[in-house]
């Protein structure tokens, strides 16, 4: 069984994913997590900015690993950034367009407001690109061109998340899903 801290943690970054910082609650994620109130600040001393930051590292993890799975399921790079948005597409329609990035949905609220949060998910985005810069060189792009083009598919996978979810369709996710694997294409090109 999950310890309470974990359940604390997983609790907390499934609300973030949905709610945003703002409109998660200790309450709520105390409630989600079936865990004592008091738990919550025992774990957590330095309160709601403390499990969140906590939250975005382990929900980036996660979706790290996810991304991963789906990429290296497919037979080369270029097939792989396009099954990464086609199911990030599905993942928005099966969900009522509430499942998005927990990461991108913190960050947008509260860079400028919270070091910590700012600090964490930045350094979930460098893990990111920094393993999706990696493939791309494995795949035979070079290295400048590699990272430039982790950088773009990351943003391009961002803000369709974005666009998608404020007009609750997928348009915004299969016309970035093209210019990604545009950019994959040439980056291993060059």
């Amino acid at each position: 069984m999950t310890g309470t801290r974990e359940r604390i943690v997983d609790a907390a970054a499934d609300l973030l994913r949905v709610r945003g910082y703002t409109g998660t609650g200790m309450k709520q994620v105390v409630t989600a997590a079936e865990a004592p109130f008091g738990s919550v600040y025992h774990f957590f001393p330095g309160g709601k900015e403390q499990l969140a930051a906590e939250a975005i590292e382990r929900a980036g993890r996660h979706y790290h690993d996810l991304v991963l799975a789906v990429f290296d399921a497919e037979p080369d790079v270029v097939a792989g950034t396009r099954a990464v948005f086609d199911g990030a597409a599905e993942v928005l329609e099966t969900s009522g367009y509430a499942d998005a990035c927990p990461v991108a949905t913190v960050a947008l609220e509260v860079a400028s407001t919270s070091e910590l949060l700012r600090q964490a998910s930045d350094r979930v985005f460098a893990s990111w690109l920094e393993t999706l810069t990696s493939r791309l060189v494995d795949a035979g792009a070079g290295a400048a061109a590699a990272r430039s083009a982790a950088i773009s598919v990351v943003a391009l996978l961002e803000g369709a998340f974005l666009l998608s979810r404020s007009a609750r369709t997928t348009e915004a996710m299969a016309a970035t899903r093209d210019a990604a694997v545009a950019v994959v294409a040439a980056a291993l090109a060059r």
